[in-house]
């Protein structure tokens, strides 16, 4: 049976799978800055005998046909290949051998996962029908992102494909299972820059000036109202400020104060909205206190949709696969996943992955200087994206 084929393979190539995976982890790269993390990728896929081309300068494409007649439909299966600007404090003898960069958001396990897959799937090449295309992708980490890049240098062209599938480490479940939810799912994310002009002095005479200080943390506290009082409260949304910059004294008074934040929702027209009422906001609160604001609203990710169609039977294969135990259900994430371009140019499953394992102490979140996945996450990503792959296909 399918299943079992794909089961025993993933646990054969299981030492690979997690050498690549450590290799990668030992040699992160910056977003846009990928070139050794390619490189690697293009030799295994020489390897495989799997022809692929380079694209969005760091990135790659590669296309697996199968070898059974009358198979016309095409799946693309997305990696990201980036790090994050992070320092590592896990003493692991896979340990980032470049300071001040991290996988600490589990793309070393995306790629190996899908190199797991693309090995998987070329020794099965003559058991389906289809084409399979593997997009190894840059940038996830920085706007605009290297999905947006890929798309327009026409990764989803030639053949186009009818379906899109991603996956995802979540830190909070276990290693073995997995979780899947329809709809809308992850949020858009788009950054704030905002500079307050008044006029500085001496911190004991403030009635001379006017105080940037103080306009900018009425704006911030003010602003809340966006997501408090203006929008239905059935649409979640975020918006946080985590850098705020005055630069005085303790009796120095700035001329000016800069503030950096990110702004998040799961509806495109709200989102536009509210970029218009934060500016409003902020721009009328600063003018009725005789300062001034500057603001800047940087469009970063758009919501990330899943096709509600698509990942039931998505997630129905991986019933199968792994047992039904096995297969969760997810909440809304208002973290964001440049994903989300794919999403709205094919039907499109954006699935997560397992990692955690208490008993090892492999407990950290994402984005954290600790963050690690239990290796036995590896053969479930790269023997499920497999199955899912010809289950999609019509396998």
């Amino acid at each position: 049976m399918l299943k079992e084929k794909i089961r025993q393979l993933a646990g054969s190539i299981q030492e690979e799978t997690i050498a690549n995976r450590r290799y990668l982890h030992a040699h992160p790269e910056l977003s846009y800055k990928e070139v050794n993390t390619a490189a690697f990728i293009a030799g295994k896929l020489k390897d495989l005998g799997i022809p692929f081309e380079p694209m969005a300068n760091t990135g790659l494409v590669a296309l697996l046909q199968g070898g059974k007649q009358g198979g016309g439909q095409v799946v693309a299966l997305r990696a990201d290949i980036d790090a994050l600007p992070i320092r590592e404090l896990n003493e692991v003898p896979y340990k980032s051998q470049h300071d001040g960069v991290m996988h600490a958001c589990g793309h070393d396990v995306h790629t190996s996962s899908l190199l797991g897959t693309a090995t998987i799937l070329s020794r099965m090449k003559d058991d389906f029908a289809g084409t399979v295309k593997f997009i190894f992708q840059p940038a996830e980490e920085l706007i605009p992102g290297g999905a947006s890049m890929m798309i327009k240098e026409g990764v989803l062209e030639n053949p186009r494909p009818h379906h899109v599938l991603g996956q995802h480490t979540m830190p909070e479940l276990p290693a073995g299972k997995v979780g899947f939810r329809g709809g809308r799912y992850m949020a858009s994310n788009d950054e704030i820059f905002m500079t307050v002009k008044g006029k500085g002095g001496h911190g004991a005479m403030p009635h001379l000036g006017i105080d940037p200080v103080v306009v900018a943390c009425h704006i911030v506290i003010a602003l809340q109202q966006i997501v408090s009082r203006r929008v239905n409260p059935l649409l979640p949304s975020v918006l946080s400020f985590g850098k705020m910059l005055a630069n005085g004294a303790t009796n120095v008074i700035p001329d000016e104060v800069r503030l950096e934040g990110t702004f998040r929702s799961l509806d495109e027209k709200w989102r536009r909205e509210a970029h218009a009422k934060i500016k409003k906001m902020a721009v009328s609160i600063a003018e009725g206190m005789e300062a001034t604001c500057d603001i800047e609203i940087h469009q970063g990710y758009p919501v990330l949709i899943n096709n509600e169609k698509l990942t039931s039977i998505t997630r129905t294969h991986a019933e199968e696969f792994l047992g039904t135990d096995n297969v969760v259900d997810l909440d809304i994430w208002m973290a964001a996943e440049d994903f989300a371009y794919y999403s709205q140019q094919a039907d499109a499953c954006f699935y997560r992955l397992g990692v955690r394992n208490e008993a090892r102490g492999i407990v950290s979140g994402l984005h954290t200087a600790t963050f690690d996945a239990d290796e036995h996450a590896l053969e479930t990503g790269a023997g499920l994206m497999a199955y899912l792959a010809l289950k999609t296909l019509g396998n």
